[in-house]
């Protein structure tokens, strides 16, 4: 319908350039949107307010002439300017009722678009340190992803979901220690644990894969791994120096092929326990990526070599630092350490040359708030290879606290004492916890209410939405038992009984949804299309529960059953965009 208003308002543009009441140079593009309001119409164009001053003309006398040469149009019922010089366009009824006919013709195809045809998109998000299992904070971060993912393929993008493992670097090693540590005490070589090592029960079920495998292969005494050690923090030292002693004692005693065996083992599991957990949570990816191999190909090396071949790489106190002020970062940045070892934001930077060279022409990196110094950071990276920085977006997902019974669960992933996604998962169920992550936008702190999420009324959104498709579902099982037979096929005449207001709020709703899409693609906000669906499911329930739909005239009894077959569709779609389920009973 919009490029069919649009078209009537080119038309008559022509008309009045050919007549000399516009310049014939003028060229503005035609803009018509949804209107908020039904008191305004349907929809509105503001080309006379984009044309006025160019055409030396007073918007609301261009908005007039343009409605006196639209040409007729069977879908539209009036036309009227508005305010300084809006356009405003009223559907015929019939045009509004043909939406049923839409969506049942284009089904899950519906409200698909194609704004982002031909651009290619990676989607990094999640991406958490392989050193744990997912709490609830990256929870946010995966339905997020996920869902924009879903939804910039809707509207045409070519989305390619990604995770990148960083699998190399300090943490990775303070992780292969602490198992090793745990192996250890399983073993009855109790040595203190570091204050900075990794706690919880998963390095324990980690530590006693490893014994069942090599058994006291790699065993030693207490002395042999504590003595010349400097004091822990607990000690009155710097836990940092400690950690790192004894990452480097752990690698002189075992060697690298024994260290290596803790460092896999450590990965591998929890790699795979996020795999799985991911997965059932419907969240997937394309590509997992690893660090390591991102060393081992030569791209870290490469980008380097870039900066320096473009005067943005320069030597200082025995390091190598990224000129970023250059480029409106607050500091320069080491890429290579005194030691020759390649920083963390090295890695980033060769990753995203990695992306453009794989030829995404946009990447967008899903961050915890915690990140927001990132950004200018790799925007500076992105100036400094030479690449426009508009092509990096960088979405910051703000921190999800949990409720239960009103009060603010108190979390430690230091301590390991946090709540994992698995367990949240489990609770209140995949579905309520990829619909609570986004009902909000992810630029707003989320207060996540367990109970609400777990509970059956109207209270709980998720439940709302899907009762609502339950509700089509029952009417077609109610159907049944009646021996009323559904013709799906009707015509145009049928489709005209739908006069009732509960019925036009509920066409203009639907036809809206394409619209919407296209908001929250353009937008990168899920909520967007979860404040719909909650909209829409309301207008379905207030329907249901004022008009009967199983009546014996055959004709509006099709065409009400059509308009239940349509919403039903159409929140099936916006659900599955957010990754969740659309049952037919509950």
């Amino acid at each position: 319908m919009k490029e069919h208003l649009q078209e009537l308002i080119d038309q008559a543009l022509l008309d009045m350039q050919r007549e000399g009441s516009l310049p014939r140079e003028l060229k503005v593009p035609v803009v018509v949107e949804r209107t908020r309001s039904v008191e305004h119409g349907d929809y509105f164009s503001n080309i006379a307010l984009t044309l006025a001053k160019p055409a030396g003309r007073k918007p609301r006398d261009i908005a007039e002439e343009i409605i006196r040469r639209l040409l007729n149009s069977k879908h539209v019922a009036k036309t009227e300017p508005a305010g300084p010089g809006f356009i405003n366009f009223f559907l015929t009824q019939h045009s509004q009722q043909l939406v049923v006919a839409q969506v049942l013709k284009h089904g899950d195809g519906y409200g698909r678009g194609s704004d982002g045809q031909g651009i290619r998109v990676s989607v990094e998000f999640v991406s958490a340190n392989p050193t744990g299992p997912l709490h609830v904070g990256h929870g946010r971060g995966a339905a997020y992803g996920a869902s924009l993912s879903n939804i910039l393929e809707a509207d045409g993008y070519e989305v390619h979901r990604e995770y990148y493992v960083n699998d190399a670097g300090r943490q990775m090693d303070i992780l292969a220690t602490s198992v090793w540590l745990r192996y250890l005490e399983l073993g009855g070589t109790t040595v203190p644990f570091p204050d900075n090592g990794y706690q919880g029960e998963y390095v324990y079920d980690i530590a006693r894969e490893v014994r069942k495998n090599h058994g006291d292969e790699m065993r030693v005494t207490r002395i042999e791994l504590t003595e010349g050690l400097p004091p822990d923090g607990r000690e009155g030292g710097d836990r940092e120096q400690y950690i790192d002693a004894l990452n480097r004692r752990a690698r002189d005693l075992l060697g690298e092929p024994g260290y290596r065996i803790c460092f896999e083992a450590a990965l591998n599991a929890i790699v795979a326990d996020i795999r799985g957990e991911l997965s059932a949570f419907n969240v997937q990816f394309d590509t997992w990526f690893s660090e390591h191999e991102l060393a081992a190909s030569g791209s870290i090396e490469r980008a380097l070599e870039k900066l320096r071949s473009r005067g943005y790489a320069y030597e200082k106190d025995g390091a190598i630092w990224f000129r970023a002020t250059e480029f409106g970062d607050e500091k320069d940045r080491v890429v290579v350490r005194e030691d020759g070892r390649s920083t963390y934001f090295a890695s980033d930077i060769a990753y995203f040359l990695n992306k453009r060279e794989r030829g995404f022409d946009k990447a967008i990196y899903v961050l915890g708030a915690d990140h927001h110094g990132y950004v200018a950071r790799l925007r500076a990276a992105a100036s400094g290879l030479g690449e426009d920085p508009d092509v990096l977006e960088i979405p910051l997902v703000q921190f999800a606290h949990l409720f239960r019974h009103g009060e603010k669960m108190q979390m430690s992933t230091r301590a390991g004492l946090f709540v994992t996604l698995r367990e949240l998962r489990e609770e209140v169920g995949t579905d309520a916890a990829r619909f609570f992550y986004v009902m909000r936008s992810h630029e707003q702190h989320l207060d996540f209410d367990l109970d609400l999420a777990k509970s059956q009324s109207q209270d709980n959104p998720v439940y709302y939405i899907q009762y609502a498709h339950a509700r089509v579902a029952s009417m077609f099982r109610k159907l049944d038992e009646k021996g009323y037979v559904h013709n799906q096929a009707i015509g145009e005449a049928a489709l005209g009984r739908l006069v009732e207001p509960q019925e036009s709020a509920l066409l203009r709703a639907m036809a809206e949804y394409p619209d919407i899409v296209a908001a929250a693609a353009a937008k990168r906000a899920p909520h967007v299309i979860a404040h719909y669906l909650r909209e829409l499911a309301q207008q379905f329930h207030t329907y249901y529960n004022a008009h009967q739909v199983l009546v014996d005239d055959e004709d509006l009894r099709n065409a009400r059953l059509n308009l239940g077959l349509a919403v039903k569709q159409v929140l099936v779609n916006g659900l599955d965009l957010l990754g969740v389920s659309a049952p037919d009973s509950m």
